[in-house]
């Protein structure tokens, strides 16, 4: 029976079928998120090595009534077209961000939403699905994932953050698919119980691509139990429960596994954009000091003598890296070298982590001068709800005696602090990601941004044909 199964995943099953109104302000965040992920998506495009992990997984294999993956030609069966897309959406490590215990990227559940929703619309409805429709999936998705990660930290007992991303896909993902509460139930725990990787990628000495693929594979492992749930495969109840067998035995070590606060749509509201560099979040305001001192710094560089940068634990303990940087996926995740980069360019995009700007021997001489420490103010503000803050400070000190100012910024250009000065930037951002696509295309995305009212109305499937290159649709 449904009800007994243990009560998170009821309550996540529930909320996920819930038919309830959410804020003007979660909905028109979640119009900019979508908007924003589909730009870092078609931005990827631009990356060969993302490019080489794209369409079927099986060469020859040829789909007719998939889903359609926006920027590309590829028609797939759902899981494979929830890979790409996941897959694309993450791989610049520039779409949205959530912090908590654990952090993540809600964003990347539209890797399963918008492609589910997309062939469904296409394949299974009389009536088309309505965008609006999705922006109600990602508010409850970004919720799931964001309470699971104020909840629990699976990084610090080694596992993916993406665990969270496959629990919440498939809740949500399941409910598009027209999944009564018995089948969704069965698929949130059999998310629980899939497991999550090891975050191993993530750091020295085994950072890879990984990284940028691993939502990819936890969207598209959503879709898979979610489709098989539909099937009448069986469900788990005590999954978390289970005594030495279950979640919270093995990952928890025996503590209960609860939801922090009500599932709303409080994540949405207070999501974090990354608006202006693609570099991992602790770090954004390192960026944003770093390129303020530039036009002191970068006619100096040969005076540096030391750089002090002020951050928080969470920054010491995933992006404080000295060393040698073997990757992209390496350099992306080294606050020392994004703070670099903004002192010797005075920006830092998409292209700042490939070995021919990594191999400007100015950025290793201004890393090898850093001094990199914990401020433990930004560590208690970094957790008080009152705050959330991801502080960082930048101070560079030259031989001759002198020193710049320090640079303190608390809040990134994402945060809901500052969010009215981020909008503007978030469509600059938007333009430049889809630069490189026909002017009349770009002409038709940036018109949607900025019509929020159309763009809910619109279907699913005439909104990913405007994304898709000519002469496919």
């Amino acid at each position: 029976m449904d009800w007994e199964y243990d009560q998170v995943i009821q309550d996540i099953a529930d909320y996920a079928l819930s038919e309830r109104t959410f804020s003007e302000l979660a909905m028109q965040t979640a119009g900019w998120v979508l908007m924003d992920a589909l730009g870092c998506a078609v931005l990827a495009l631009n990356h060969p090595q993302c490019v080489n992990l794209l369409g079927g997984l099986a060469p020859g294999v040829e789909v007719v009534n998939g889903a359609r993956v926006p920027g590309t030609r590829f028609v797939l069966d759902p899981v494979e077209a929830a890979f790409n897309l996941g897959t694309m959406i993450r791989w610049l490590d520039y779409n949205d961000t959530w912090l908590g215990l654990e952090w993540g990227h809600p964003s990347d559940n539209i890797g399963a939403i918008l492609t589910v929703a997309d062939w469904v619309s296409r394949t299974q409805r009389e009536a088309p699905v309505r965008i609006e429709e999705v922006l109600r999936a990602m508010v409850k998705a970004h919720e799931i994932q964001g309470v699971l990660s104020l909840s629990v930290g699976l990084n610090r007992v080694g596992f993916d953050h993406v665990w969270w991303t496959k629990v919440a896909s498939t809740a949500v993902v399941a409910t598009i698919l027209g999944a009564d509460r018995s089948q969704v139930v069965q698929a949130v725990s059999q998310a629980f119980i899939d497991g999550g990787s090891l975050r191993t990628y993530r750091h020295a000495p085994n950072t890879g691509s990984r990284k940028s693929w691993a939502a990819g594979d936890a969207v598209a492992r959503a879709v898979r139990l979610a489709l098989i749930s539909m099937r009448g495969e069986m469900g788990y109840p005590t999954a978390l429960s289970a005594p030495t067998w279950g979640f919270e035995d093995v990952v928890l070590h025996g503590e209960t596994l609860r939801l922090d606060r009500p599932l709303s749509d409080y994540v949405m509201e207070n999501v974090l954009f990354k608006v202006a560099y693609p570099a991992e979040f602790h770090g954004q305001t390192a960026v944003e000091c770093a390129i303020a001192l530039y036009p002191e710094v970068a006619p100096r560089l040969d005076q540096v003598e030391r750089i002090d940068i002020e951050t928080q634990e969470s920054a010491m303990r995933i992006i404080n890296k000295t060393g040698v940087l073997k990757n992209p996926a390496d350099r992306d995740h080294s606050l020392q070298y994004m703070v670099a980069v903004g002192l010797v360019y005075g920006e830092v995009t998409d292209r700042s982590y490939g070995q021919e700007m990594a191999a400007d021997p100015r950025i290793d001489r201004l890393r090898a001068k850093m001094v990199v420490v914990e401020r433990p103010e930004y560590s208690r503000e970094y957790l008080e709800p009152a705050h959330r803050s991801i502080a960082n400070a930048v101070q560079v000190h030259f031989s001759d005696g002198t020193s710049s100012d320090r640079i303190e910024i608390r809040y990134p250009l994402g945060h809901r602090q500052r969010r009215q000065e981020a909008w503007p930037r978030l469509l600059e951002k938007l333009a430049k990601s889809v630069g490189h696509l026909p002017t009349d295309q770009q002409r038709k995305i940036l018109a949607l941004a900025e019509e929020p009212k159309r763009l809910a109305e619109m279907s699913v499937e005439a909104f990913v044909d405007t994304w898709l290159p000519a002469n496919t649709v």
